[in-house]
């Protein structure tokens, strides 16, 4: 443990620094957060890697690679971050809390990256990011959102918020559940100490939006996520 935590800080810092000025100079090419995208997930699999977490993926043939999907995760831990990033295959923009975008460099990118922040707690500043969510979904570009708003503390799935349903309800634009297993004790809220662990990250197959109603996807999407976590 000791040793990781060590190795992480000491190497982890000055290569977020590095990959930092490569984001800055990548928006001379791109403008659109591909690249950054790109690079994030990258940076993600070094820290995976200087972690000592492994990652076992589970029906990576269910995400689709030819239409965008409005990703919907479970939320265990800190390090459900770094592993949805270095192993979802595909792009997409984040729906997050809007403390995360005040974190040095890495907050920076998230911005360059077009990534939504969302203030839970102002209603109508979430309205916004909603709405900004779902330019972005209509504009064929894939969201990722936590549903459960927060991390849960026991791995237990909390109740889904109504919000992620909303913005699909009716956009005919698939949902895709995701499970992640594993993350909650590598590091724990409050700590920077590092436990290596092993991580499971499974991919449902996709549920089509149609004209379900918000409560009918939501049910749906819990459930889906549920069975993966018990499997």
């Amino acid at each position: 443990m000791f040793f990781r935590t060590l190795l992480l800080w000491a190497a982890g810092l000055p290569i977020t620094v590095i990959l930092f000025v490569v984001v800055l100079l990548s928006l001379l090419i791109d403008r659109s957060g591909r690249c950054v995208h790109s690079i994030a997930a990258f940076w993600c699999k070094i820290i995976l890697l200087l972690s000592g977490v492994k990652v076992r993926v589970r029906g990576g043939e269910n995400v689709p690679r030819d239409r965008p999907v409005t990703i919907l995760s479970n939320h265990q831990g800190a390090y459900d971050i770094p592993v949805l990033l270095a192993r979802i295959p595909i792009q997409y923009r984040w729906v997050a809390k809007k403390s995360l975008f005040s974190i040095p460099v890495i907050g920076w990118t998230m911005t360059l990256a077009g990534y939504i922040d969302i203030e839970r707690d102002k209603a109508g500043r979430a309205y916004k990011s909603i709405e900004a969510a779902k330019e972005k979904v209509f504009s064929g570009t894939s969201i990722l959102i936590f549903p459960e708003g927060t991390r849960s503390e026991d791995g237990t799935l909390l109740p889904f918020k109504k919000g992620a349903f909303r913005l699909v309800a009716g956009s005919g634009v698939d949902i895709l559940p995701v499970a992640v297993q594993g993350t909650g004790g590598i590091m724990k809220r409050g700590r920077y100490s590092i436990t290596p662990a092993e991580v499971i990250l499974s991919f449902a197959p996709p549920i089509p939006t149609g004209d379900a109603s918000v409560v009918e996807l939501r049910n749906r999407t819990k459930a889906a996520i549920a069975e993966m976590l018990e499997t």
